[in-house]
């Protein structure tokens, strides 16, 4: 997003859509609480149909009128690389949990989080060049916006170790209920697999500048603020084309495909929550693309402050739901901590913006 002109470029305005998307991140799993007698993957199958096909191209048709001319043209390198992208993102979300499994939510959290925040936003950048490395350490928005990246992941960190903390406060029983297969040597091998496949997304997302400049050239031109949803849809459809196939496998093998059209079963309140938990979720990657041209050439910095918000944004709300209630002042003061510093972040990629 270099060539935004410079009357488009309002970084506030950027961080609050990046923010935004942050939140949606944050609370798109809610409504999978109103599901009643499905097992995951059919939820998740649903969910994945809305979020990662459905919602997304119908947008994209209604913003991006080119968008299949734009496509069809499109380098096929380039979009196989959005693609690859998008389904290795796929893989790494459906590791997540097993990395949970092994490490224990805090931790788990500190590393798979703060592992595709740093590769998400340093990165992508990298892949374009020399010049663009050095205008990162040698330029003041560069280097503004590499601290930003840095204290994202500081405070990361930080509400980790106070779910890492909280994990310690709780009674034997319920500890063995959250770790109960805690090993750190395999966590530490899955960690490092799903945070670096999951920050794929951020690749995928930042790696179609010919599809995008191709929106904003060929007729009928697609605005600015849309140009990146052609390139949205293509990295959505190789994730979808990842949980589909798993969803699908588990489907057959558990039995699970007659959730479907199980008598007795909520059907179609069940496709109601499942489908909106997916608009929301996708919402997150429509504000990451929207926001970018705000951000003018630090747009890359989005994906820091995407990601600090939604863990952010899912801390504020386990304080609301009660989850940190009877923890001691040392777990407080490091959530706290941690909260005040992706606050920070935020506003230090604002300044980086800004410059």
């Amino acid at each position: 997003m270099d060539a935004v002109p410079a009357n488009m470029v309002n970084a506030p305005v950027g961080i609050i859509i990046f923010m935004l998307g942050g939140l949606a991140g944050a609370v798109f799993y809610l409504p999978f609480k109103k599901v009643k007698g499905w097992a995951w993957e059919s939820y998740w199958l649903v969910y994945a149909v809305f979020g990662l096909v459905l919602v997304p191209w119908i947008l994209t048709l209604m913003t991006s009128p080119n968008v299949l001319s734009v496509l069809g043209s499109a380098p096929k390198n380039e979009l196989a690389y959005c693609f690859l992208c998008g389904a290795a993102w796929g893989f790494g979300g459906l590791t997540w949990g097993l990395m949970i499994r092994y490490l224990g939510i805090g931790l788990g959290l500190a590393m798979g989080a703060g592992l595709t925040s740093a590769a998400g936003t340093l990165i992508p950048p990298m892949l374009k060049g020399s010049a663009a490395i050095t205008a990162m350490f040698t330029t003041p928005a560069g280097i503004v916006s590499v601290v930003s990246a840095v204290v994202s992941l500081i405070g990361i960190v930080f509400v980790g170790m106070a779910g890492r903390s909280k994990e310690g406060e709780l009674s034997e029983e319920e500890k063995r209920k959250t770790v109960a297969e805690f090993n750190f040597r395999k966590g530490i091998l899955v960690a490092v697999f799903s945070g670096l496949m999951s920050s794929a997304m951020s690749f995928g997302l930042q790696g179609g500048p010919s599809i995008q400049a191709a929106a904003l050239a060929t007729e009928p031109k697609t605005s600015v603020i849309w140009a990146g949803m052609p390139v949205l849809v293509v990295v959505l459809l190789g994730g979808f084309a990842v949980n589909f196939i798993w969803c699908l496998f588990l489907n057959i093998k558990n039995g699970t495909a007659r959730d479907y059209v199980g008598k007795g079963l909520p059907i179609l309140p069940n496709l109601v929550f499942a489908a909106i938990a997916g608009a929301i979720w996708c919402s997150q990657f429509i504000c990451f693309k929207t926001g970018e041209p705000k951000m003018g050439p630090t747009s890359y910095i989005g994906w820091a402050v995407l990601m600090a918000s939604q863990i952010l944004f899912s801390q504020l709300l386990g304080l609301v739901l009660g989850e940190w209630k009877g923890t001691g002042k040392k777990t407080r003061w490091m959530l706290a901590s941690g909260l005040l510093l992706l606050i920070a972040s935020a506003i230090i990629a604002g300044i980086a913006g800004s410059l």
